[in-house]
């Protein structure tokens, strides 16, 4: 995001707005959605510290405030939108009578705002940017599909039933992590417990021997004095840098980029990141193709939702090289991502005239083998887990046992 100063004539006098914007264009438009008045310029600056200071306050607040809607409520509210849009109902009485009947509060903020934009004269898909990261990006990219189709509705009801499968993968993988994660969790508070409160019992009687202590002992003796002198102190600067990280990573995209291609050489985690976009990819693609939008402008929208930025880059290329007059089963190609039989496939549809049918076929295989690899999670993260396991385990008791082997051995020899 950079910088932008809008000079404004409001009331008959003029005034300068700060605000962050991708571009020139996109702050006019932000300028428009926010601000009455006739805009008289709008110029990109440099930021000033002030505004530094601020924006980094209010992001690390942000992300301990800000809060998505509930996917349930999310969905329920989509299909009720799609309801009464097709029975002719208007955009803002829809969105007036969901806001006044659900018991999610930041649903009823967001849709009332939407409401309010609505009545100003902009519209939804534009209103709806405010809230991005509250709606997420599949939302606004098919509300936009609704509006350039003219079938509002029927991009409600396919969205509703995409966020639905979204919410089911997401379900089965929360599930399938649960196990691991329980697990692991009661391993780190009885080793935290071990530490803290049994391994000083023998701290005493280690420093009565007044011997060599092996490496194992010294490494429990060293975590008991960080546990109970600076446990706390450790605690709150976990706490900070998971703070400061989520701020650069959403701020900086040098660094955001660098975190999402390292997920992407992660073991397990470059599956799931890699297959869950593309099944998300050629899902909602193949649905902006059947709806008639052309295929330039149809990828455009598909990656403007996509999360990975290495993925998202790639992707893009393919836009630009279909742009040039490229068939989409070559620019699908060059990008390494897609297997050879995915690139037939998308040849064949394009041959044949049927491309949104076999790119839902496409969509269909990519979900199989998320699905797989979420069925397959417990067996993949198994080894990990009793790997970690047997080392705080081995820490432990060679960390124990070894001084008192040694000394048991001393008395012996005396005796």
């Amino acid at each position: 995001m950079k910088y932008y100063v809008a000079t404004i004539l409001s009331k008959g006098k003029k005034e300068q707005i700060g605000l962050y914007a991708e571009n020139r264009k996109h702050a006019n438009e932000l300028t428009k959605l926010k601000h009455a008045g006739i805009i008289i310029k709008i110029a990109e600056e440099t930021e000033p510290l002030e505004a530094q200071f601020k924006r980094f306050k209010t992001t690390l607040l942000s992300n301990v405030k800000k809060r998505k809607i509930k996917p349930d409520s999310l969905i329920a509210s989509i299909r009720q939108l799609a309801v009464m849009t097709n029975a002719g109902i208007s955009i803002y009485d829809s969105l007036s009578e969901i806001a006044k009947s659900t018991q999610e509060e930041n649903l009823k903020l967001v849709f009332s705002k939407l409401a309010e934009d609505i009545n100003s004269g902009h519209s939804l898909s534009k209103s709806m940017e405010n809230f991005r990261f509250e709606l997420g990006n599949l939302t606004i990219a098919m509300v936009q599909l609704g509006e350039k189709t003219g079938n509002l509705d029927d991009a409600l009801y396919s969205l509703a039933d995409m966020l639905e499968e979204i919410r089911a993968n997401i379900t089965k993988f929360k599930k399938a992590m649960a196990y691991p994660r329980n697990v692991m969790i009661a391993m780190a508070i009885a080793f935290t417990i071990l530490i803290s409160y049994v391994v000083p019992n023998f701290k005493d009687m280690f420093e009565k021997l007044n011997a060599e202590l092996p490496l194992p002992t010294l490494i429990l003796l060293k975590l008991e004095y960080l546990f109970n002198n600076y446990g706390l102190y450790l605690l709150a600067s976990l706490i900070i840098a998971f703070a400061i990280f989520k701020y650069l990573i959403n701020n900086y995209k040098d660094i955001r980029f660098g975190w999402h291609q390292f997920l992407l050489k992660t073991y397990i985690i470059k599956d799931i990141v890699m297959y869950a976009t593309l099944s998300r990819f050629t899902l909602v693609f193949s649905e902006l193709i059947r709806a008639g939008i052309p295929i330039a402008e149809a990828l455009d929208t598909t990656i403007s939702m996509i999360d990975n930025l290495p993925l998202k880059a790639k992707l893009s290329s393919v836009r630009i090289s279909v742009e040039k007059g490229t068939s989409l089963n070559e620019a699908l190609g060059d990008t390494k991502l897609f297997e050879n039989m995915i690139i037939q496939m998308i040849s064949a549809g394009e041959d044949s005239g049927t491309l949104d049918t076999m790119i839902k076929k496409v969509a269909e295989y990519y979900k199989m083998r998320f699905d797989a690899i979420i069925d397959g999670l417990n067996e993949a993260i198994e080894p990990i887990m009793l790997f970690i396991i047997a080392a705080m385990v081995l820490l432990l008791a060679l960390g124990i046992f070894l001084p008192m082997w040694d000394m048991g051995n001393a008395v012996q020899g005396r005796g």
